[in-house]
């Protein structure tokens, strides 16, 4: 998908339901390009593979490096988008984080198991990612 049918994505979906447990994580940089999946599958491999959620405490960590390191928090929630000013739901790392304390991820729910993702650096747009539950989320 190009980068405008991502936001169009983005922007048709309702923010969906807190999700709960271990997600698949895949950078989307580069959309609609033939240099996206390679850099999808480095990013995979080498940095950030994906987030556990626990809906419950409204929180997640980030799983990073080549062995799945649980690190970064975010305080999970929901609130009004960035994008297009509807509800979403915020993964905001600036209470938690020394090392991300500027990124806000926004996500909404696309599929029973399937998130896509929005990155912000303080309020500049960065990248895109989606999120893959084992299980479907409610």
């Amino acid at each position: 998908m190009s980068q405008t049918e991502l936001d169009d994505l983005f922007k048709s979906k309702p923010a969906g339901a807190i999700p709960n447990g271990e997600a698949k994580g895949t950078a989307i940089i580069a959309p609609g390009t033939k240099f996206s999946p390679e850099i999808a599958e480095f990013v995979g491999v080498f940095a950030w593979q994906g987030k556990t959620f626990d809906g419950k405490r409204g929180v997640l960590t980030n799983r990073i490096l080549p062995f799945g390191l649980n690190a970064i928090v975010a305080e999970v929630y929901k609130d009004t988008s960035w994008l297009d000013g509807k509800e979403c739901i915020v993964l905001d790392y600036s209470k938690t984080s020394l090392v991300a304390h500027w990124i806000r991820d926004e996500i909404r729910q696309i599929e029973p198991n399937l998130y896509l993702g929005k990155v912000y650096w303080d309020k500049k747009r960065l990248i895109d990612f989606s999120l893959e539950f084992a299980t479907a989320q409610a």
